[in-house]
Formats: structure tokens, C-alpha cells, sequence
């Protein structure tokens, strides 16, 4: 991977981190690798220590070889570019990266509570006053990115992480795109929470974030996405079905039906135009109140 526009001697966005070194090329020898946090299809993510400062780190690993193979270097090159360039205390941070002959490295803030994925699996559900701090949080964390023209197009449970005092962090911005028009067409996304949108090809912006917000506090609340199926073809098709009358029909047996439902009218309106994150946040005040 040749370097692209974000330097890899220079901290991320050309921000100054005052524990991660820069003015010189980083390498891995400067890093002691504590244990795996995670592997994925082409890397595995580390707890490392930098040497010189024992500034705690997540270390990205990503081998070349296999970004190739998959024909991935330009998205990976766009993931480092808008990442490295988003500053948010609800948005992972990308420090800096560095490459060598075999391997790509990023160097990410470490989230020590690990995925929301992971705590949704142990207790099924969440309560309403967690489910409101996170709404609040991914709102918060999704104005922000929107206004710096950024979709990140695959918010789900596996792509959050938590912080030390459970705050929730926007991470893997693989699926990521910065346009400046905020139009694209390209269908990509994990399949429970893709929008209409997407799947019948037609142009899209950043409110198919929105649709996934939608879809996240239905999973959180009552355990499983809303349109989840046993076939992909059923799965679309009861996406391209939702109105409020589907919506109420699927959430009909949920004792969160009320409250997922007001996530779903602000956030699932079949129409783009009419996701809205005021909703999220008038549904986070309504979650407290319960």
C-alpha cells in the first residue's frame, strides 16, 4: 500500500497526540503487543504499548496481501482518510497508521469495554435508560459526522465499542464515504439494517444512517432486528414492505412495543426525507421519563 493523502509519519487529521510520536516513521518495534481484542478476515487487532510514552493503543493489523487479493486498497486508503479526520468523543479515534513490506497498521484508541455487540449477546436486551444514553450518544456522534459530510452506511451492535465508562464509540469506518453532495448509490451495509434505499438501487444520503439507528434501538430494546428472517429474499422483502402498519405488526408482541415503535416512526419512514434525528433524541427524553 503506497501512502496516500494522510501522512503516516504525521499523527491523525495533523493533530498532535502528545503520546504518539511523530516527526519520524513509526514501526512496529516501537510497539510492545499485549493480547488479541478481535480478528477479523483480514487482520487481527491487538492491545499494544507504545515504548517511548506506554500510551495504551489498539493496534490494527491488516496484511497486504489479502486487502489485495479482495481488490480493497482504496477503500481501506478512504477508511484511514475519514477516520483520521473525525474527532468526537463518541468516534473512535484513528491516531496514525504506518506500513511495512507485509502489513498495514493502524494505530486506534483503545475502547477497554470492547464491543456493544458482545454486551448485547451476554444480557439479550437493554434496558430503556441504556438504550436512551446510546441513542443520545449515536445522534450526537451522527450530526457531527453528517456535517462534515460523512456516511458511515454500517452502524450496527458489531461496529460499536464501549469506552471506559461504557460510552459508545463509532468505529470501522470500512463501509464509510465523505461526499460532499452526501448522494451515492453504491448497496453496501451489513443485510438486517439495509434501507429501502439501497436495495431497490436508487440514490441515497446520509439519512440511511438514520434507518440504521432505527434498526439498532429495535435490537437493543427487544433482542432482535425487526426484519430479521430465516432467507435474504424475505428479509428485503419485509423491508421494502415498512410503513407504521408493518411496524406495528411486527413489534405487536414486544413489551417495548411502545418505545420501539417511537424509534422506528422518527427513524424508519420508508421515504429518507422523512428520517429525522430529533426524533432519536425526543425518544431518548421519553426513555428517561419511563
Amino acid at each position: 500500500m503506497k501512502s496516500g493523502s494522510v501522512q503516516p509519519a504525521v499523527a491523525a487529521a495533523g493533530q498532535t497526540v502528545s503520546n504518539i510520536p511523530t516527526g519520524r516513521r513509526l514501526t512496529i518495534d516501537d510497539f510492545e503487543i499485549g493480547r488479541p481484542l478481535g480478528k477479523g478476515k483480514f487482520g487481527n487487532v491487538y492491545l499494544a504499548r507504545l515504548k517511548e510514552s506506554h500510551f495504551i493503543v489498539a493496534l490494527k493489523v491488516l496484511f497486504k496481501s489479502q486487502i489485495e487479493k479482495e481488490g480493497l486498497e482504496h477503500q481501506l486508503r478512504r477508511e484511514i482518510e475519514i477516520q483520521a479526520h473525525l474527532q468526537h468523543p463518541n468516534i473512535l479515534r484513528l491516531y496514525n497508521y504506518f506500513h511495512d513490506a507485509r502489513r498495514v497498521y493502524l494505530i486506534l484508541e483503545y475502547a477497554p469495554r470492547g464491543e456493544l455487540y458482545k454486551e448485547l449477546q451476554k444480557s439479550h436486551t437493554l434496558d430503556e435508560q441504556r438504550t436512551a444514553t446510546i441513542m443520545e450518544e449515536l445522534a450526537d456522534a451522527l450530526t457531527y459526522c453528517h456535517e462534515k459530510k460523512v456516511i458511515h452506511r454500517d452502524i450496527k451492535p458489531e461496529n460499536l465499542l464501549l469506552g471506559f465508562r461504557g460510552e459508545v464509540k463509532i468505529a470501522d469506518f470500512g463501509w464509510s464515504v465523505h461526499t460532499p453532495s452526501l448522494r451515492r448509490k453504491t448497496m453496501c451495509g451489513t443485510l438486517d439494517y439495509l434501507p429501502p434505499e439501497m436495495i431497490e438501487g436508487r440514490t441515497y444520503n446520509e439519512k440511511v444512517d438514520l434507518w440504521c439507528i432505527g434498526v439498532l434501538c429495535y435490537e437493543l430494546l427487544v433482542g432482535n432486528p425487526p426484519f430479521e428472517s430465516a432467507s435474504h429474499n424475505e428479509t428485503y422483502r419485509r423491508i421494502l414492505k415498512v410503513g407504521r402498519a408493518r411496524v406495528r405488526e411486527i413489534i405487536g408482541g414486544s413489551c417495548w412495543a411502545c418505545a420501539a415503535w417511537g424509534a422506528h416512526t422518527a427513524c424508519l419512514p420508508k421515504s429518507g426525507r422523512a428520517r429525522t434525528l430529533h426524533g432519536p433524541r425526543q425518544f431518548t427524553l421519553f426513555l428517561f421519563l419511563l
